[in-house]
């Protein structure tokens, strides 16, 4: 209860200040939440933005194939550099330094390769999602201990199953760590590249708002999209306690 107080006076706290400086700024510049609520009702009502709906699902489905993609390459770049020392000696750290690469320079090399269309942001995505994941995952293997995957060569057991079986519940606090990070970074990945140059999505709509400078509608937008990506982090966040009651019982 102290702590569910504190949130809503630090957000009250936010809102009265907010509204303070909505009201003394220009309109085209800053809104306040007095107006910014009717454009949101508006928004939400389809008024505003009737295909609403249809830009949200294009988003949806552009992240879900991102982070489809990045789950898939992630866990196995990440299992093959750990599970072969030679291999995570000679590329672990060539990876880690491409991570380190501010990921918006690769969007306009994405975009010439790819257009304007969902597969550059699908790319985009893709691309800031399977770093963090593949380096977890192979962070998480060399913090396995080397006798127990031992002792399942030595019943027969291959690579494959060694993963599966001994890797995976050994690291599994850092594979949910990481696949939550991914789930986040390929979601602002998509709508970041819907910012930078799209047609449809729910970026395109924040891109096209803010060019009109209808700035309620624009803020409105934002919080929609907010509500999306913290909609995606509490859900991931809910598969990591999960997970972790699961390897705790």
């Amino acid at each position: 209860m102290t702590v569910a107080v504190a949130r809503a006076g630090v957000v009250l706290v936010g809102l009265l200040v907010w509204e303070g400086v909505g009201r003394t700024s220009s309109p085209l510049l800053g809104v306040p939440p007095s107006a910014v609520l009717p454009a949101l009702v508006d928004l939400l009502c389809l008024r505003s933005y009737p295909d609403l709906p249809a830009h949200v699902l294009v988003t949806l489905r552009e992240i879900a194939v991102a982070y489809g993609l990045a789950v898939v390459a992630g866990l196995a770049c990440g299992g093959a550099l750990g599970m072969h020392r030679l291999l995570g000696s000679v590329y672990g750290p060539m990876l880690g330094a491409l991570y380190a690469v501010p990921a918006v320079v690769w969007y306009p090399s994405l975009m010439l390769f790819f257009g304007l269309d969902a597969a550059s942001k699908i790319a985009f995505g893709f691309l800031l999602g399977f770093f963090p994941l593949a380096l977890a995952v192979l962070a998480g293997i060399r913090q396995v201990s080397p006798q127990l995957v031992t002792v399942a060569r030595a019943y027969g057991a291959g690579p494959l199953t060694v993963f599966g079986r001994v890797m995976v519940p050994a690291m599994l606090f850092t594979l949910v760590a990481g696949l939550r990070t991914a789930l986040a970074l390929a979601v602002i990945g998509v709508i970041v590249g819907e910012i930078l140059g799209s047609k449809r999505g729910i970026g395109a709509l924040i891109n096209h708002a803010y060019g009109l400078l209808r700035t309620a509608d624009y803020v409105a937008l934002v919080l929609v999209t907010l509500v999306l990506v913290v909609g995606s982090d509490v859900g991931a966040s809910l598969a990591e306690r999960r997970a972790r009651t699961w390897s705790e019982s």
